[in-house]
């Protein structure tokens, strides 16, 4: 549980470490109904220009929305969550989301928390960009 007063401007989200494979990305595709080649095909990918199969961007999406919610809590209520892809992953490399808060605005019954949020790939480079607002509990008087 996550509480409003407890959160600063400047707080880092602990981050969050995926290890996509070719097969978690074939479960995603029936699973979202995305079947576009480039997401399980190498050799179609390839012929796509691209350097073999690549991530869903909504993947990774759904990932950052995982690091909000195991770092607001089951109490929260994430409000908004935005994300802009800058580029593209591939399986079999490791995939991390972070995040920062940037604000943290008083509410009648605890606090809206506004998120910076990306994702990196192996070598570093911020692919997925995004932004969330999160209401979160205050503390009850005892």
């Amino acid at each position: 549980m996550r509480y409003a007063e407890d959160v600063r401007p400047g707080d880092n989200l602990p981050r969050l470490v995926k290890h996509p494979t070719t097969r978690q990305l074939v479960q995603y595709a029936g699973a979202s109904g995305d079947f576009y080649e480039i997401h399980y095909d190498r050799p179609y990918a390839e012929r796509a220009g691209l350097p073999g199969v690549i991530i869903h961007g909504l993947l990774k999406a759904g990932w950052l929305g995982e690091l909000v919610r195991a770092w607001a809590g089951a109490d929260a209520w994430i409000r908004r969550l935005s994300v802009s892809y800058r580029g593209i992953d591939e399986p079999g490399q490791p995939y991390t989301v972070s995040g920062t808060v940037t604000a943290v605005e008083p509410t009648a019954d605890g606090g809206r928390v506004t998120l910076e949020l990306w994702g990196e790939s192996a070598d570093g480079r911020r692919t997925t960009l995004g932004t969330a607002e999160v209401d979160l509990p205050g503390r009850r008087p005892a």
